[in-house]
């Protein structure tokens, strides 16, 4: 009899230790398996499969997003099964920054996702606020997430671009605050978080289908763009660092070069002669020549450009807390491909938020800041449960050769190829960009970058612009098409 009993306890262990076995892997190992998976939108969020998970984390009364005290998403109570309806306020305008929540495909984009845990009541810092619902009897209620986006300076932007393809970032410099991250042309989130699976679907292959690619975000994602001339700010403080030039130093400049063992003649922009072919530095950078500065990349050579490139943030992953696509200065194995890099055109790419941050870093004396959109994370009674500190992020350059990058983007905005950018009353500096697509249709990718405050010594606001090629006219530039947009913008934020 004692053997039976024996037997039969070794036995209820033994299906105990199966059991919590089985539901440790389930809960502990298969459950982000079970969570995650790869939706028809490409974004990972939870296994449609499971209902009561989707109804579970899609039916929370989630918190807001918002902007200077004003709400740009939140959750409305709806008379279906998911009990609560996600809403957006200017769609279009946030779409890149909010991302969506989809009840349809399951699916979570953008600050929506990557502030999850605040949003829906999940982080542990709400731990209080769960245990007071539990309390109560009340509903699991998410936090807020307040951000560090200017409207007045987002819908500036906005406006500037006027549907046309292509992004603006505007940063604080000296705090790394992204004041507006737009990309157009956007998309309404509202529809893709529709209840109505008929109008989501519906808005997705629409979407989807789109040439324009409105749900790629062009200021920090999707195709990198080559920064044309804008990238001759880093070619100049290779230079500098290497002790081979000054801003005075004069340089040649002629009307064509020939690249090393290639059949191709580079040329200054439509041909133009830079000067009378000696001209100073300061000069040829205004003018955006770029003869001097293909032959200064090669005399730099590949190495020296690609570590300048790296030390300013290309290559290196970035969270704002939206990832970041890294951007790029890929090796060089000929003397003509760096003298291309070095004007910005062939292997070099990189978003607007790269080229805005090499902006503020000039801008706040060499000190690159890490850039940040979420300014404070709030429980549902608006009690401040963390904030953002800003931090330097890396600095690149010394101070300087800060003061001599500014002093040369300034005579840019003077009398150079960015008076388009020109604001009464207000200080600017800057480079513009032009750069090649290799598109037979359209003309080419506009830049501007650079920053502007009432005095110079303590700017304001840095800010990058691009205009996607393929749907400019051929005759657009840097200084024609994205120069005024830059204006506008610059004239928005210095207002406030």
């Amino acid at each position: 009899m004692n053997r039976q009993i024996h037997q039969v306890t070794v036995l209820v262990v033994v299906l105990f230790l199966v059991l919590g076995v089985s539901v440790t892997s389930v809960q502990g190992f298969a459950h982000p398996a079970l969570w995650e998976f790869s939706s028809p939108q490409g974004n990972l969020v939870t296994d449609v499969r499971n209902s009561r998970t989707v109804y579970s984390e899609f039916g929370r009364d989630r918190g807001d997003i918002t902007v200077a005290n004003g709400t740009i998403a939140t959750s409305e109570e709806s008379d279906d099964a998911y009990g609560y309806q996600r809403v957006y306020s200017d769609g279009p305008l946030y779409a890149p920054v909010t991302g969506y929540f989809s009840t349809t495909f399951a699916s979570i984009t953008g600050l929506e996702r990557a502030e999850n845990s605040v949003l829906n009541g999940d982080d542990p810092a709400l731990f209080s606020s769960r245990v007071r619902s539990l309390i109560t009897g009340g509903s699991q209620q998410g936090g807020n997430v307040e951000l560090t986006i200017n409207p007045v300076v987002q819908k500036a932007a906005w406006d500037a671009l006027g549907g046309r393809r292509g992004s603006v970032v505007a940063l604080d410099p000296s705090t790394g605050r992204i004041l507006a991250l737009v990309s157009s042309p956007s998309y309404d989130p509202n529809l893709l978080a529709s209840h109505d699976s008929g109008t989501a679907q519906g808005t997705w292959d629409s979407l989807t289908a789109d040439p324009a690619r409105p749900l790629m975000n062009r200021a920090i994602a999707g195709d990198l763009y080559a920064p044309g001339s804008t990238f001759k700010i880093l070619t100049v403080a290779a230079a500098l660092r290497a002790g081979k030039t000054t801003p005075t130093t004069e340089v040649a400049a002629p009307d064509r070069i020939t690249l090393p063992g290639t059949n191709h003649t580079l040329t200054n922009y439509e041909g133009e002669s830079c000067g009378n072919g000696k001209v100073t530095l300061t000069y040829a950078f205004a003018e955006s020549c770029n003869t001097p500065f293909a032959k200064m990349a090669m005399d730099l050579g590949d190495t020296a450009l690609a570590n300048e490139a790296t030390a300013w943030g290309f290559g290196a992953d970035l969270s704002i807390p939206l990832t970041v696509t890294p951007s790029t200065y890929p090796a060089n194995d000929s003397a003509a491909m760096t003298a291309m890099a070095g004007i910005g055109q062939a292997s070099v790419k990189a978003t607007p938020l790269q080229m805005a941050m090499v902006a503020a870093t000039v801008a706040n004396k060499g000190k690159q800041m890490r850039p940040y959109l979420v300014a404070s994370t709030m429980d549902a009674d608006l009690n401040t449960i963390s904030s953002t500190t800003p931090s330097v992020l890396r600095e690149p350059i010394d101070e300087a050769t800060a003061a001599s990058l500014s002093t040369m983007m300034q005579q840019v905005v003077s009398s150079g190829t960015a008076t388009s950018a020109q604001v009464a009353g207000v200080q600017v500096a800057g480079k513009t960009g032009t750069a090649e697509t290799g598109s037979d249709e359209g003309g080419p990718t506009s830049w501007f970058i650079g920053f502007a405050g009432t005095d110079l010594s303590r700017p304001t606001i840095a800010l990058a612009v691009v205009l996607d090629g393929g749907q400019q006219t051929t005759g657009g530039t840097g200084g024609s098409l994205a120069g005024p947009v830059a204006a506008s913008v610059i004239d928005a934020a210095v207002d406030q």
